[in-house]
This record gives structure tokens, sequence and C-alpha cells, in this order.
């Protein structure tokens, strides 16, 4: 009974800070750029990502600002965030995050966009804007209580005196905290109050520009600010304008933490006894006092704050605790599922792929173990990037070295490859497939724990002049042999029949005696024994390995794996990239001109000139089988089987191939995904993912 009278209040207490802290990063207005927009998994997004990541992470460490650029070219990204001046990095960092998902979902694929909250401040665009200080993109927002309520009273009156006194009064609020920005603080971040009795007790102010403004820019941004306030917000209570470059807001409460950084002393409206405040009032400097028919009141107010925030503190701590609570119950019996389009579970075991695995056959590791083992995820333990997000090396206090995929918040896959990478590889043991060895989901965060590849992955090689002449014939036709046995046994020999449907040469990892390890199964799916081929209206793969009959109508089988597998062998024998390959007079990509040297005998035009030491004949036939593997009907590549078979024995006759697929189409980094496909199910159909790889090794 005890147990659950602790549920209870701990779930009402976590959801009652989750409501709250949701609310509390609700963004204010969005505008979502006019400039164009990009495509999943596109470079501009992959950009975009490492664009989200580098100013977070800045603005954490530099007083919660940063500006940065990502990219060259078209795909050249420009960013700024901001954060309220008196808000923790804590606070900032989750404001930040919070920003860079909802612009993904409500400016989807926007080139630029802007994002406003209570705390921080989101822009970015492929248009160059870091150095212009135009403040001109403003959102007004204006309390709807007006001085009906009894509250500023006189601001509305036709007695000019009244009127005139009020203006003053916040005209010279607001002229004080933009002083106290523009020339007093390194964050150009200002705060003050004034008290006005009996008409208004307490009023505050807050102002902040962007701190790579010069001072007098600042206040003049500011100043621009505040006759438009003193304009269009006549007989309001309070509101803001929210600026690019600088903000400015006043209003009956306090609404940002701390302490004021000015205090202005009291002041009486006309027909009373106290002289009325004028516009000639000095303005206050931070160590200002606020005079006793002030003070008394105010502290009042800062008691009570102090109350509720102790209060607030201890209800948090009670439901920290509670949630942690929670989250054990949560993955004792957590039952991760697959959406029906992207499982289909063999008929000898129908229902296995449902439950989650034991601990002891896939464990289950706690967050801050991870954190600890990657020292926090720190930048000096990155190994790569990818659609999934960043992946770092760690090691566990027995000396076990790992390297761990981090979901990203702002990456373009997703929680379904997520669960679907950790419900399949459990099923998988093959010596030429990369060990899961546990897995981790705690609050947002989502974390996949590997065995560590010490030699990262097979494109850090094959594309780089020097580090391809570590790998020389005898090891390329190891590695090209292990990929080959693994794909045989996802196609043929594992307790479920998959198709891998993302097989490229980043996902090809090597350990620390050169064997390959295909990873990345977020992107596989099960295949029923019983059919020859499956259709999906989400495609999914990476340009330049993907089969043609997937990318334009969605079929994909085994032979859709045959079809990578092919083009990876040309890359692996040429050191050559399928994506953005270009030969001098060729019009065709680099499965045309390796049929065209194929056709013509001059095969050894192909061959990476780092090899000194190939074998002639089995290079040639290297490449027949690529080219078996390439064509363009499914039903002439050969199976993974005859593969192994062709590329082992000199005995075995090869039958001719036919033109491969793609022959006169160039396909690049640029290439958009309709150059190579046509759409089909138009009317049903999600939008396509389509990756580019990542140069860099993992």
């Amino acid at each position: 009974m005890q147990s659950i009278i602790l549920f209870v209040f701990s779930f009402i207490l976590t959801s009652f800070v989750c409501l709250h802290s949701t609310k509390a990063f609700d963004p204010l207005y969005v505008t979502c750029g006019s400039t164009g927009n990009y495509t999943v998994n596109s470079t501009y997004c992959t950009n975009l990502e490492h664009l989200f990541s580098a100013l977070s992470t800045e603005a954490v460490t530099i007083e919660g600002f940063s500006k940065n650029i990502t990219g060259t070219g078209s795909d050249q990204i420009f960013g700024l965030v901001l954060c309220q001046g008196d808000v923790s990095s804590t606070v900032c960092a989750q404001c930040l995050n919070q920003s860079f998902k909802d612009v993904a979902t409500m400016c989807p694929y926007s080139k630029e966009a802007v994002v406003w909250y209570d705390m921080c401040l989101l822009r970015y665009s492929n248009r160059y804007f870091l150095d212009s200080t135009d403040n001109s993109q403003q959102i007004i927002i204006y309390n709807t209580q007006s001085t009906a309520g009894g509250r500023f009273s006189g601001w509305e009156s036709s007695n000019s005196a009244h009127k005139s006194y009020m203006i003053t009064v916040v005209n010279t609020l607001l002229s004080t905290v933009s002083d106290q920005a523009a020339y007093n603080s390194t964050k150009m971040f200002g705060t003050g109050d004034i008290t006005i009795p009996p008409t208004v007790p307490v009023l505050y102010g807050l102002s902040q520009c962007t701190p790579d403004m010069s001072n007098d820019t600042c206040r003049e941004c500011l100043q621009d600010l505040i006759d438009h306030m003193l304009n269009y917000f006549d007989g309001r209570t309070g509101g803001r304008i929210l600026g690019v470059r600088c903000t400015l807001r006043y209003d009956m409460y306090a609404f940002f933490s701390g302490d004021p950084d000015v205090l202005l002393g009291s002041t009486s409206a006309p027909g009373t006894p106290a002289p009325a405040i004028s516009a000639n009032v000095p303005t206050a400097s931070p160590n200002s006092t606020r005079t006793p028919s002030g003070t008394n009141k105010g502290a009042t107010n800062r008691h009570l704050i102090i109350i509720v925030s102790a209060t607030l503190a201890f209800l948090l701590a009670g439901c920290f605790i509670g949630f942690l609570w929670i989250e054990k119950l949560r993955y004792a019996d957590l039952d991760m599922k697959i959406s029906q389009e992207e499982r289909m579970l063999s008929s000898n075991e129908p229902s296995s792929l449902m439950s989650r695995q034991s601990s002891s056959e896939f464990p289950f590791f706690d967050f801050y173990e991870i954190a600890k083992a990657t020292d926090n995820f720190s930048l000096d333990n990155k190994l790569g990037q990818g659609g999934f997000g960043p992946v770092y090396k760690g090691v566990f206090p027995e000396g076990l070295e790992i390297a761990v995929k981090r979901l990203s918040a702002q990456s373009c896959q997703g929680i379904v490859e997520f669960q679907n990478e950790i419900q399949l590889i459990a099923k998988l043991q093959h010596r030429n497939l990369v060990r899961l060895l546990g897995w981790c989901i705690q609050g947002e965060e989502n974390l996949l724990v590997y065995e560590f590849m010490s030699n990262k992955s097979l494109d850090f090689f094959i594309f780089d002049i020097a580090r391809g002449a570590l790998l020389n014939w005898g090891k390329r036709f190891h590695i090209i042999e292990g990929i080959a046995q693994g794909l045989l046994y996802l196609h043929k020999h594992s307790r479920l029949r998959i198709v891998h449907r993302d097989l490229k040469a980043s996902n090809v990892l090597l350990d620390s005696e050169m064997n390959p390890k295909i990873s990345d199964f977020g992107l596989a799916r099960i295949f029923d024994p019983k059919e020859l081929q499956a259709i999906t209206s989400r495609v999914i793969g990476t340009y330049g390995y993907m089969a043609p009959e997937y990318a334009s109508e969605g079929l994909f089988s085994t032979k859709s794996d045959v079809f990578s597998y092919g083009v990876l062998l040309l890359e692996i024998v040429s050191s050559k990239r399928s994506l953005g390959f270009h030969q001098h007079g060729v019009a065709h990509n680099l499965l045309g001109y390796a049929y065209d040297r194929w056709k013509e005998g001059k095969v050894y035009e192909l061959v990476s000139p780092v090899l000194t030491d190939v074998q002639q004949e089995q290079v040639n036939r290297c490449i027949h089988v690529a080219l078996l593997c390439v064509q363009e009907n499914p039903v002439d590549r050969p199976i993974m089987s005859d593969v192994i078979a062709y590329l082992r024995s000199t005995n075995l006759v090869l039958p001719e191939p036919n033109q491969p697929a793609y022959f006169n189409v160039r396909v690049n980094s640029r290439t958009s995904f309709t150059d190579i496909s046509t759409d089909f199910e138009a009317s049903s159909r999600s939008v396509n993912y389509v990756t580019t790889t990542d140069p860099q090794g993992r």
C-alpha cells in the first residue's frame, strides 16, 4: 500500500513539474523563412544538426550567446542563439534543445527560421545575417488586461497630467534598464523596478541586446523599442517587444529571476502630497537603493518568493526521487514495439521480437554509467557523426572499450530506428556483424552501446590516399569476403531473414585486425521467407547505394542489399565514391564507368592507384561480380551465396552482366531524390528518408 501511495504521489509531482517545465519552454512566436526548403537527410539537414550542436555548446559556456556557421556553398547555414541573461546554463541548454525540436516541427525543412521563447531565442538562415544589427523583425506581445481593472488608473484618462505621468514612469524605467544593458553589463542585459504607490505597487522592466553589438548600437536598438512601446502600449499594464537583436519588456510582476540590477525610488501620482516623477529623473545606478515607502512592500514580496521557492525546492527534490523510482519501474516492464510497417516477423518466431531481451542476454545500462565512461560525452571522445546522432568512445571501469551512439534531438532518424536496431541486432550473432552490448533510455536520452571498433569504418580508409595505402589488396579482398558472409547470414542463415537497406562503406566497421563488421541496423527490415519482395511507402537509404526498384517504387528484397554490395565492391576496388563520382569526359556515374572499362577490357583503369600488389585475375573477378550485382533488373542479380561462390572459385564461368542501373545518371551529394526516382503512391506515401554519407569514420 505504501508503494502505491508513493507511486501516486510521485506521479502527481512529476506531472506537475513536467507540465510547468513544458509550459516554460513553449514558443512565444515562430517565423519560418521564405528562402526555400531542404530535404530530409540532405547535406543541409546534416549541417543544420551540426550547427545546432555547436550553438548549444557555445551558448552554455559563453554566457548564453553564440553565433556560428556550418557548411559551404549552397549548403552553408548561419545561426545565432541567445538566452535570457538571468537564466542558468542548465535552463539555457534546456530551452535551446527544445527550440531545436520545435523549429523542426513548426518549420519543417525550412532553410531559415526564428523562434522566440521566454528564456531564449534561436535564429538560423542560409542568408548571411551575423554582422547585421537590423532589429526590424519584431514580435509585439502585450497584456490583455487594460486599465479598466483599476491598475494604471489615469493612463487612459483624459487628464493630460495623469497620462503624462504614467508615460514618464514607463519611459524612465525602460530607459534605466536600457542604460544598464548597454553600458553596465557584459551580457548586455539589464533589469530594474520602480515603486509608484498607490496606483502600481511595483513595475518591473527588462532589456537585452545580443552581446556582439557595440554599446551605442545596443542603446539605439533599445531606444527604438521604447518609442514603439510608448506608442503601442497605451493603456496596457505590460508587455514586450521581441526582436532578433534586442528585446524590451515591462510588467507588474517580477518576471525575471534574482534581484533587479537597478532600483528606482518610490514616486507619487499627481494629486498626492509627494511630487510626481519627472522625465528628468536621473538614471539609477546598480548601487541605487529603494526609499522606505517601497522597501516594505518589496521586502514582503521577496520574503514571499523565498518561502515559495524553498517549498518548491522541497517538492522538486521529492519529485526527482519519485521520478527515478518510476523510471526503474518503467525500465523493468519496458516493452518496445515497432509499427506494423517496420516489422515483418518470421513465421518461426511470431512473438519473440516483441518482448524485451532479458538482462543477462541484452543488458540495460544506466545513463550515468555511460556518461561516466564517455567523460560526459566529451568532444575529445567523439568518434564521428551520423544520421542517428553522434558516436562517442567510452571505457568502463573494468577496462572494456565501448562505442556509444547517442540519438540526437535534431536527428533525421528517430526512435523507430532506435527500437528497430535494438530488437533486430539482439537476434543476430555473427563474426561479420557488429555486436551490440546494451542500450539505455532515460528521459530524452536514447543510447546504444556497441563493442568498440578500433579502426573506425571502411570509408575512413578506402577514400583517403594515405590511409588507403594501409589496406593492400589482400586486406581488401578479406573485407570483401567478410561483408558478403555477413549479408549471407542476414539473408539466409540467421534466425530472422533480414534486409539491411543501408549497406555502405560508413556502415562497415573494422576491428583491430581489419575484420569487417556490418553495423547500423536502424533501417533494417525483417523479411517474410515466403515472400520474394515487399513494398514500403517509406523509402529509406543512401544516394549511390540504393537499388532502382526500391528508389522508384518502394520494392525491396534481399536483391536490394545485393545491389548495395555491388556498389560497395566497386568502391573498394577503385577507392572512388559512387556518390559524387566524376570522370573527365564521361557523362555517367561510377557504375557506368566500370561497365565501360569492363566492356573495353580495360578494368585495370578502375583499380585504385594505391594498390600495387593486386592479383589481376582476382580483381577482374571482383569487378565482374560487382557488375552482376548492380544490374537494373533484380532478377538478373545473383544471391549472396552465388556471390561468395563466384569470388572464391576460379573454375566457375560467370554470366555476362547487363548494363547497370543509373547508367546515364550522375548521382552526387546535391542530387535531389526525384533526380533518380519517380513518385509512387503519391497520395499516401510519407517523406523519403535518403541519407548522404558522412566522410568521417565512426
